[in-house]
Protein backbone atom coordinates (compact mmCIF):
# COMPACT_ATOMS: atom_id res chain seq x y z
CA UNK A 1 0.00 0.00 0.00
CA UNK A 2 1.63 3.62 -0.79
CA UNK A 3 1.33 6.26 1.83
CA UNK A 4 3.54 9.42 2.50
CA UNK A 5 7.23 8.96 3.44
CA UNK A 6 7.77 10.35 6.90
CA UNK A 7 10.86 8.26 8.11
CA UNK A 8 14.38 7.32 7.18
CA UNK A 9 13.52 3.75 6.88
CA UNK A 10 10.58 4.30 4.86
CA UNK A 11 12.44 6.29 2.43
CA UNK A 12 14.78 3.42 2.41
CA UNK A 13 12.59 0.84 1.48
CA UNK A 14 11.07 3.16 -0.93
CA UNK A 15 14.73 3.56 -2.66
CA UNK A 16 14.95 -0.01 -2.87
CA UNK A 17 11.59 -0.84 -4.47
CA UNK A 18 12.03 2.17 -6.83
CA UNK A 19 15.16 -0.01 -8.10
CA UNK A 20 13.72 -3.05 -8.23
CA UNK A 21 10.88 -1.75 -10.28
CA UNK A 22 13.55 0.07 -12.77
CA UNK A 23 15.18 -2.98 -12.89
CA UNK A 24 12.47 -4.69 -14.54
CA UNK A 25 12.18 -2.06 -17.53
CA UNK A 26 9.72 -2.96 -20.02
CA UNK A 27 8.44 -6.13 -18.26
CA UNK A 28 6.95 -4.10 -15.83
CA UNK A 29 3.10 -3.79 -15.22
CA UNK A 30 0.72 -0.77 -15.68
CA UNK A 31 0.24 -1.36 -12.32
CA UNK A 32 4.26 -1.40 -11.54
CA UNK A 33 4.27 1.31 -13.88
CA UNK A 34 1.94 3.75 -11.34
CA UNK A 35 3.73 2.81 -8.41
CA UNK A 36 6.76 3.84 -9.44
CA UNK A 37 5.49 7.04 -10.44
CA UNK A 38 3.59 7.44 -7.17
CA UNK A 39 6.90 6.20 -5.51
CA UNK A 40 9.22 8.53 -6.87
CA UNK A 41 7.19 11.60 -6.13
CA UNK A 42 6.85 10.63 -3.01
CA UNK A 43 11.06 10.16 -2.44
CA UNK A 44 11.16 13.31 -4.18
CA UNK A 45 9.00 15.17 -1.60
CA UNK A 46 10.87 13.43 1.41
CA UNK A 47 14.49 14.33 -0.15
CA UNK A 48 13.42 18.57 -0.77
CA UNK A 49 12.24 17.79 3.05
CA UNK A 50 15.63 16.11 4.07
CA UNK A 51 17.96 16.89 2.04
CA UNK A 52 17.79 20.03 0.96
CA UNK A 53 19.88 20.98 -1.82
CA UNK A 54 21.16 24.67 -1.61
CA UNK A 55 21.26 27.15 -4.43
CA UNK A 56 24.21 27.65 -6.30
CA UNK A 57 26.40 30.51 -6.13
CA UNK A 58 25.64 33.32 -9.15
CA UNK A 59 29.30 32.79 -9.95
CA UNK A 60 29.80 29.19 -9.91
CA UNK A 61 26.25 28.74 -11.98
CA UNK A 62 27.63 30.78 -14.84
CA UNK A 63 30.65 29.03 -15.12
CA UNK A 64 28.60 25.36 -14.77
CA UNK A 65 26.71 26.58 -17.45
CA UNK A 66 29.52 27.82 -19.77
CA UNK A 67 31.23 24.41 -19.30
CA UNK A 68 27.54 22.11 -19.76
CA UNK A 69 27.40 24.34 -22.89
CA UNK A 70 31.09 24.02 -24.22
CA UNK A 71 31.78 27.53 -23.88
CA UNK A 72 35.06 29.60 -23.29
CA UNK A 73 34.83 32.42 -20.36
CA UNK A 74 35.60 34.89 -23.18
CA UNK A 75 32.84 34.11 -25.04
CA UNK A 76 31.25 36.17 -21.98
CA UNK A 77 32.91 39.30 -23.19
CA UNK A 78 30.22 39.88 -25.74
CA UNK A 79 27.14 39.60 -23.20
CA UNK A 80 29.37 41.80 -20.33
CA UNK A 81 30.79 43.99 -23.35
CA UNK A 82 34.80 43.84 -22.44
CA UNK A 83 37.12 41.69 -21.65
CA UNK A 84 38.15 43.67 -18.05
CA UNK A 85 34.41 43.66 -17.16
CA UNK A 86 33.61 39.90 -17.23
CA UNK A 87 37.26 39.63 -15.42
CA UNK A 88 35.83 41.69 -12.81
CA UNK A 89 32.71 39.86 -12.59
CA UNK A 90 33.91 36.25 -12.63
CA UNK A 91 36.47 37.07 -9.93
CA UNK A 92 33.94 38.77 -8.04
CA UNK A 93 35.30 42.03 -7.79
CA UNK A 94 31.92 43.21 -9.93
CA UNK A 95 28.50 42.73 -9.54
CA UNK A 96 26.34 41.50 -11.60
CA UNK A 97 23.98 44.64 -13.51
CA UNK A 98 20.62 43.84 -14.15
CA UNK A 99 20.95 43.96 -17.77
CA UNK A 100 23.71 41.37 -17.32
CA UNK A 101 21.39 39.23 -15.48
CA UNK A 102 18.68 39.29 -18.24
CA UNK A 103 21.41 38.83 -20.53
CA UNK A 104 22.74 35.46 -19.10
CA UNK A 105 18.83 34.65 -18.25
CA UNK A 106 17.80 34.71 -21.83
CA UNK A 107 20.90 33.94 -24.00
CA UNK A 108 22.24 30.90 -21.31
CA UNK A 109 19.15 29.96 -20.12
CA UNK A 110 20.28 30.38 -15.73
CA UNK A 111 17.22 30.95 -13.71
CA UNK A 112 16.77 34.44 -12.80
CA UNK A 113 16.74 33.50 -9.24
CA UNK A 114 20.36 32.19 -9.05
CA UNK A 115 21.94 35.45 -11.21
CA UNK A 116 20.18 37.72 -8.52
CA UNK A 117 20.93 35.90 -5.28
CA UNK A 118 23.21 37.93 -2.99
CA UNK A 119 27.00 36.91 -3.00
Amino acid sequence: MLKPIRKKNEYEESLERIYSLIQKGAKRSEKETDELEILSILAKEYEQKHFPVPPPHPLEAIKFRLEQLGMKESELNNLFGNRSRKSDILNGKRKLSIRMIRLLHDKLKIPAETLIADY
